[in-house]
C-alpha cells in the first residue's frame, strides 16, 4: 500500500476552520488550556443584546499560553473527550507574565 498524494486543488477546497479569540482562564493541564469566549446574542422577546460565554478546551503543544493571555484558537478534529480546538497563536500576553518577571 503506497502513500497516496493529495492533489493541491483538494487542499484548497477544504472547508474553512472556525477561529475564535478568547482569554485563557486555566493552564493547569498538560498541553491543554481552557479558553473563555464571549459572544453577543439577541434576546428573542426583548430584542436586547446579551453577552454569553463559552469555555473551550484547546490543545497547546508547547504549554506556552498562560492565564490571562488573549489567544486565537481554531476548530480541529476531536483530540479527546472534551478537546476540539487547537491553539493558533497568542494575540496578547496577559498580566500573569508580568508577575513572573518580577519573581525571577
Amino acid at each position: 500500500m503506497a502513500n497516496k498524494e493529495v492533489p493541491e486543488k483538494d487542499l484548497k477546497t477544504r472547508g474553512r476552520r472556525r477561529e475564535e479569540i478568547g482569554e485563557v482562564i486555566s493552564d493547569k493541564m498538560n498541553k491543554t488550556v481552557s479558553v473563555l469566549i464571549y459572544r453577543t446574542v439577541r434576546h428573542p422577546r426583548y430584542n436586547k443584546y446579551i453577552r454569553r460565554t463559552s469555555v473551550f478546551k484547546a490543545h497547546d503543544e508547547n504549554n506556552e499560553a498562560k492565564v490571562g493571555d488573549r489567544v486565537k484558537i481554531f476548530e480541529t478534529r476531536p483530540l479527546s473527550k472534551t478537546k476540539r480546538w487547537q491553539l493558533a497563536s497568542i494575540v496578547e500576553k496577559g498580566p500573569a507574565h508580568l508577575e513572573q518577571g518580577v519573581k525571577s
